[in-house]
């Protein structure tokens, strides 16, 4: 978890790093369980392609020419939001039923239990390119870029790129969270 907010380039590339090892840590300690599916709810694997696709999205808006996204999506009119902000401005979207759509639905997906592991490491695989891909991309903005250029949130509306690293950090760890309470439900019944 982000012991404090991270503000500058620096401190959020180094959240997005520590992040990057705590979900893949995770999602590689699972066993079985990684594909298992309880009624409607997304599998551990499910959740992790989320990730791994909200991810190479953040990654692609970050690699895209800057001119363009100041373009397509204007200035931002007001200061980068802090990280606990945008953090309780997603939970206050989900609480009023927001929820992921279209391309960031995994498709639900069966997996032997021969096939298990194997899938489970292509999955971490791909999560830690699309980090790499993240991290290599961020390294080109300046810290006024980060505040002035703005990048579009299929919930949230056109956000700082700074805001959206913050929702990135903080959407990472709140599927960690999900899985390990309904893992956790499941362990007590």
């Amino acid at each position: 978890m982000i012991q404090s907010d991270p503000r500058t380039r620096t401190e959020i590339l180094q959240a997005l790093g520590h992040v990057q090892a705590e979900v893949a840590s995770y999602f590689g300690s699972l066993g079985g369980e990684f594909n298992q599916r309880t009624g409607d709810a997304w599998t551990p694997a499910e959740h992790l392609k989320h990730l791994v696709t909200s991810v190479n999205a953040v990654a692609r808006g970050l690699a895209a020419p800057k001119l363009l996204l100041r373009l397509r999506l204007g200035r931002a009119r007001a200061p980068s939001r802090s990280y606990a902000q945008v953090r309780d401005t997603y939970r206050a979207a989900l609480a009023a039923g927001g929820r992921a759509s279209g391309a960031f639905v995994p498709p639900p997906e069966v997996v032997s239990s021969d096939d298990a592991g194997q899938r489970r490491a292509e999955i971490l695989a791909r999560w830690d390119r699309a980090n790499a891909r993240l991290r290599d991309a961020l390294e080109g903005w300046s810290e006024a870029q980060l505040d002035g250029i703005r990048l579009p949130h299929p919930l949230l509306g056109r956000l700082t790129t700074r805001e959206m690293l913050f929702f990135t950090l903080y959407h990472n760890q709140h599927h960690v969270a999900a899985v390990q309470r309904r893992l956790a439900g499941e362990a007590a019944r």
